[in-house]
């Protein structure tokens, strides 16, 4: 409960004052668990709903609306991501692919998750969460990491990771990383589980005084990956510097600035094609006290992205959309260390609708050391993409002949975060959610292709989420939560078609995470995770999810520098399905870790 978030205010503050539903992942989390890739890492929050389709396809998103099961999760265009501050947010579809966001998780310093709203900080398309994850600085990183994973049954996946840290004064780190890992075939005929990558990067950081922090980092890499008839190729490279100046304790200066560039090629003998996106950035934010109880965070943003394609079904093929934005929020202690208010709002403006406004107020409440009531109400867009604006008929004309505008929520929240004891937390939150202008597929008779992209849906959604941590001894630690979600979508004019609904989202209602990570001896440990996500019930002809249950495990053995793990995934079935039509089997891999 004492861990410091920045994901809400973006400046350091406790856990127990924050005034959201926000779960933090740290290191040891990953360290001490199955997971291989940032994917599986994320399935250690228990406010997100996670699904994975193949060895590189996951839908993941917060508070439902993961998006058409079969779309392996690139339409789950409703939570914001985000790397070291770096949006890794795709124009096409709006959402994110997974399968070329890896990092080694070993230099992971933790993952902020929140659900619910966040467009008064960070922007469009944080419509029902952020993950915001952050890696560790060059300074933390000193010395040699490799390691070496390679599977023992089922899916095949060798991974080989090596980082080494250094520094070339007092006051400037570096390290260098690089990776490579190979998913094979499952079974024989498999045709989408064959997945590859190799990636490198480098970050540097640089103290030249105790008010001016520096860091320069950036990726390359490339891959290749099966999609049932079609043979992907990916690659990528990004860059990004940061500077902050602290002029105060309670004010800073901060800009950052990066340039991304990823391509995917899509070599099918009928129809290949390849879709560029080219993004540069500019932000800069400032906070300022104003007397003793207020503080003020300002800031604005520029982005230019501009795509190019040779996919016949988008016009124009190439399409420049840059976007600005400003924010201002005001931080209220009414009563110090009692009672606290946020306000704010973000103004942006996009290529594709214009002007958005994104408000928002929360209300902390600490009555006592340990204890936070909250409440917050907000409204958040989700800013068009070029699937939902700009699609045509085989004929030029367009999905979209109205044009499509933001979808929008109204959300609705309240919570509360206690500390029993010393070694005992709870986090409890609830939610109510107005949508409005949803994407929907709308009948239209009088076109070839009969189907039009409208905004002709609205929704509600309600549930809650529970989590806990709880360190039992000081060798044993049990941490996880249940969510519970259930929605309604109904259509706002006649044409809209019954798989709409589906199209948006089949999401479970119950969904239940526990993690044990136990020592068992000083230098052994066992580590298990246990999921259980409830029934994926679509509408005909989206095909439905049974319940699953999956249980992972670690067991390692370290020595001074050495460490030998054996891991296993799904080890209750044989294979299972989570979203899609592909299943996901059990695996079992050998890793070894050599750190000096």
């Amino acid at each position: 409960m004492n861990i410091e978030v920045t994901s809400l205010s973006m400046q350091p503050e406790k856990l127990t004052e924050v005034a959201s539903a926000i779960q933090v992942i740290a290191n040891e989390d990953i360290q001490r668990s199955s997971a291989l890739s940032l994917p599986q890492a994320l399935e250690l929050a228990p406010n997100l709903q996670i699904a994975q389709a193949n060895s590189h396809s996951f839908s993941i998103t917060a508070r439902g609306f993961s998006g058409l099961p079969s779309s392996g999760g690139e339409l789950s265009n409703k939570l914001l991501v985000m790397i070291d501050g770096r949006s890794i947010y795709s124009p096409l579809f709006g959402g994110v692919f997974w399968d070329v966001q890896n990092l080694m998780l070993e230099d992971l310093d933790r993952v902020e998750v929140v659900s619910g709203p966040g467009g008064t900080l960070w922007g469009a398309n944080a419509v029902n969460g952020v993950i915001n994850i952050q890696t560790k600085s060059a300074r933390e990183t000193q010395g040699l990491c490799v390691s070496q994973e390679a599977g023992m049954t089922s899916a095949l996946q060798d991974i080989t990771e090596m980082r080494y840290g250094g520094k070339i004064s007092d006051n400037l780190y570096f390290r260098i990383y690089g990776q490579y890992f190979d998913q094979e075939r499952s079974s024989p005929g498999d045709t989408v589980n064959r997945y590859n990558m190799a990636q490198g990067g480098f970050r540097m950081d640089y103290y030249p005084s105790k008010a001016n922090t520096f860091n320069l980092q950036g990726d390359i890499y490339s891959g290749s990956e099966n999609d049932l008839s079609n043979l992907t190729h990916t690659t990528g490279q990004n860059i990004m510097a940061h500077f902050t100046h602290h002029f105060s304790d309670q004010s800073n200066l901060t800009v950052k600035v990066y340039s991304d560039y990823t391509t995917r090629d899509v070599a099918n003998a009928a129809k290949p094609s390849n879709y560029n996106v080219s993004t540069n950035d500019i932000d800069i934010q400032y906070r300022l006290p104003i007397g003793q109880r207020q503080s003020i965070l300002m800031g604005a943003g520029y982005s230019y992205v501009q795509d190019m394609t040779n996919i016949q079904a988008l016009n124009p093929e190439n399409l420049p959309m840059p976007e600005a934005s400003g924010f201002i929020q005001d931080e209220i202690t009414f009563v110090p260390a009692l009672l606290k208010l946020t306000i704010g709002s973000k103004l942006l403006h996009d290529v594709f609708t214009g002007y958005e406004v994104q408000p928002s107020a929360r209300l902390a409440l600490t009555p006592k050391k340990g204890h936070t009531l909250w409440a917050s109400i907000s409204r958040a867009v989700r800013t068009p993409s070029r699937f939902d604006e700009d699609l045509i008929e085989p004929t030029g004309q367009s999905l979209s002949p109205y044009g499509f505008v933001s979808e929008k929520v109204n959300a609705y929240e309240l919570g509360y975060r206690l500390r029993l004891m010393e070694n005992l937390s709870f986090s409890f939150s609830a939610f109510f959610n107005q949508y409005f202008d949803l994407r929907s597929l709308n009948s239209d008779t009088s076109k070839i292709t009969p189907t039009l992209i409208e905004n002709g849906q609205d929704a509600e959604s309600w549930g809650f989420e529970f989590s806990g941590n709880y360190q039992a001894t000081n060798w044993w630690r049990l941490r996880g939560g249940y969510t519970f979600l259930r929605k309604n979508i109904w259509a706002t004019i006649p044409s809209v078609l019954p798989i709409s609904p589906s199209f948006e989202g089949v999401d479970p209602e119950n969904q239940f995470m526990l993690q044990s990570i136990m020592d068992l001896s000083k230098n052994f440990s066992l580590d298990l995770m246990g999921r259980y996500v409830g029934e994926l019930n679509a509408i005909a002809p989206v095909s439905s999810s049974p319940t699953y249950f999956t249980l992972n495990a670690r067991l390692a053995k370290r020595f001074t520098h050495l460490e030998f793990s054996v891991i296993g995934q799904n080890l209750l079935s044989a294979q299972h399905f989570e979203t899609g039509n592909y299943p996901i089997h059990r695996s079992v891999y050998g890793k070894i870790t050599y750190r000096f």
